[in-house]
């Protein structure tokens, strides 16, 4: 069977939708009229009670003169699975003691194709579905046995942080801190250092969107200071923490690491991103060091790095919602 692809809907689609259709003044037996759908049809959408498809989105989008905005609420996103991998999963969630390689290599590339989403939806689009997943998972692995076990529990606690992450992008704030301390637990029970240095640096980034100078050293530094943590995760983890020392005004602590982010230069072009972060490169922390060295004073480095990192995404990347604050500061930097 090939791969089936599956409809994301964001939850402010029925909102969104009602809200166009009142604006030009339209009944539901209006729109319905007008788009030659029944009536129900579209008080199931503007409830929630009914999905709407991409086709149908457009439709209703291009009869309300929404300019797209419903449309994008509506994604299909890129297939991963088979009709035969979600028999198998399904059988494996049925009985989990019968677990195996195959299924755990499915969930991996099933997260992998996630994150890479992320790059191209806004987290509110994407969490819905990603909560549920997570869940699912979260259930399997508690309830797995079997040689592949170990295996799922780290796909699992990778999922967690990936939530984590969903939910700080989605400045879910409560939820995000909630999620990621679950993430740190779990990523010390299978003992990978790189995921336990991500989850850190996952709250650093919240302590930032938050405007907390203390929050964001406390937390990069705690990354940059994990063991395992890879070359790559170290240099940003430092720029980032050097960035907060900057915000303190503690000049000297800031430069410092700036220093020792330069000294693991050369490592860090040596290594490849671990899986869980494939978004590292040995550009991608000059976003980093462009807003430490504008907090520092330095408009022109500022200024620079911000602009060879943000140059250096690939293009998938490029309009990513966490790209949005990088392209703020370079805005305001002039």
């Amino acid at each position: 069977m090939p791969p089936r692809a599956h409809t994301i809907v964001d939850p402010r689609f029925p909102a969104e939708l009602r809200r166009h259709r009142q604006a030009r003044g339209l009944s539901l037996r209006d729109l319905a009229r007008l788009g030659h759908v029944g009536k129900s049809c579209i008080h199931d959408l503007e409830s929630g009670t009914t999905r709407p498809s991409r086709q149908i989105a457009d439709h209703l989008d291009r009869i309300l003169n929404a300019d797209g905005a419903l449309t994008a609420l509506v994604v299909d996103a890129p297939a991963v699975t088979t009709g035969d991998d979600q028999q198998r999963l399904a059988y494996v969630h049925a009985e989990p003691t019968r677990l195996d390689a195959a299924t755990v290599r499915i969930l991996a590339d099933v997260l992998a194709a996630q994150r890479r989403l992320d790059d191209v939806l806004p987290a509110p689009t994407t969490l819905p579905s990603m909560v549920a997943q997570w869940h699912t998972v979260q259930q399997l692995a508690a309830h797995a046995g079997g040689p592949h076990a170990a295996a799922l529990h780290e796909v699992a606690a990778e999922w967690t942080q990936f939530v984590g992450w969903l939910h700080a992008s989605a400045r879910n704030d409560g939820e995000a801190v909630r999620v990621l301390t679950e993430a740190a637990t779990q990523a010390d029970a299978v003992d990978n250092g790189p995921m336990a240095a991500q989850v850190e640096n996952f709250r650093g980034y919240l302590e930032r969107q938050r405007g907390n100078p203390r929050g964001i050293v406390r937390h990069f530094l705690a990354a940059y200071q994990t063991p395992g943590a890879t070359a790559l995760q170290r240099v940003g983890d430092a720029v980032q923490a050097a960035h907060g020392y900057a915000l303190l005004g503690d000049r000297a602590a800031a430069v410092r690491l700036l220093g020792e982010a330069s000294d693991l230069t050369d490592a860090a072009e040596a290594e490849r991103a671990p899986v869980l972060a494939y978004w590292l490169t040995p550009t991608f922390s000059r976003m980093g060091l462009g807003l430490a060295y504008l907090a520092l004073g330095d408009r022109a480095a500022g200024v620079d790095n911000l602009r060879a990192g943000l140059g250096s995404l690939p293009e998938d990347q490029q309009d990513a919602t966490w790209t949005h604050e990088y392209r703020e500061a370079l805005a305001a930097a002039g």
